[in-house]
C-alpha cells in the first residue's frame, strides 16, 4: 500500500480514537510500517483529532530520525517492528477504564480473563507489562518478555498497546480492550466476574490456537 494510504488509516483510527475517548489531545502515539521497511509515526504534541499526513515523523528501524519531530515513546514502536517482522502497524492509546484498572491492581500480571471467552478467542491474554517513564528505554525493554507471543497488552498506570498485521486489527485492539475493561468493572457490581469451567477454558484455548495469533 502506498505511504498516503497508509497515513490515511492511521489518521482515520486516530480520529475514530479520539471521537471513542480513547485518545485525548495529543496522547497516545500511532505508528506505520511502510513498504520500504521504514517507520512512519505521529508526532510529538499534535492533537490526534486534528492530524494531517503533512504532521507524521519517519524512522530507520534503528531509530534515525529521517523526517519530522516524532513521538517521544518511539523507542516502544521500535522494540515491536523489531520483535515482530508481522507487526505492520502499533497503536498506544489511553483507555480509562484499562488505565484504571492498573491502577488499581498494581501487582497483577494480566487481566482477568477466566470469565471472558471474548479475551480468550480475541487475545489469548492481556498481560500486564510493568511501569517504565514515558519516553525512556524502558519503554521498550520492558516489553521483550511479551513479544512476539502477545499482541495486546496494558502498561501499567499508562495505557493500552495493541500491534497488529494493519492499522484496523491493531486499533481494534485497543477498543477491545476498553470493552473488556468496562465489563470487568460492571461485573464488580454484580458481585464479581465468576471464572468458566476449566473444561470449558480448555476449549476456548484449542479454539483460539486454531484461530492463530491475529487480534480478532
Amino acid at each position: 500500500m502506498r505511504m498516503e494510504a497508509l497515513l490515511d488509516e492511521v489518521i482515520a483510527a486516530c480520529r475514530s480514537l479520539h471521537a471513542q475517548g480513547l485518545l485525548a489531545a495529543a496522547d497516545g502515539n500511532v505508528s506505520v510500517r511502510l513498504e520500504d521497511g521504514r517507520i512512519a509515526i505521529t508526532p510529538r504534541g499534535v492533537p490526534k483529532a486534528s492530524l494531517q499526513r503533512q504532521d507524521f515523523a519517519v524512522l530507520d528501524l534503528d531509530g534515525t530520525v529521517v523526517q519530522g519531530d516524532p513521538s517521544s515513546e518511539r523507542l516502544m514502536h521500535l522494540a515491536i517492528y523489531r520483535a515482530a517482522p508481522a507487526a505492520r502497524a502499533v497503536v498506544h492509546a489511553h483507555p480509562v477504564t484499562a488505565i484504571a484498572w492498573s491502577l488499581a491492581n498494581p501487582d497483577a500480571e494480566e487481566l482477568p480473563s477466566d470469565a471472558l471467552p471474548e479475551v480468550i478467542l480475541a487475545a489469548g491474554r492481556i498481560p500486564l507489562v510493568p511501569m517504565a517513564t514515558p519516553g525512556t528505554e524502558e519503554m521498550g525493554s520492558n516489553l521483550a518478555p511479551f513479544l512476539p507471543a502477545h499482541r495486546l497488552m496494558i502498561l501499567a498506570r499508562h495505557g493500552g498497546l495493541a500491534w497488529g498485521g494493519s492499522v484496523r486489527e491493531a486499533a481494534g485492539g485497543i477498543e477491545r480492550l476498553e470493552q473488556v475493561a468496562k465489563i470487568l468493572l460492571a461485573a464488580q457490581a454484580f458481585g464479581g466476574p465468576k471464572p468458566l469451567a476449566e473444561a470449558d477454558l480448555a476449549a476456548l484455548r484449542a479454539m483460539r490456537e486454531k484461530l492463530g495469533p491475529g487480534l480478532i
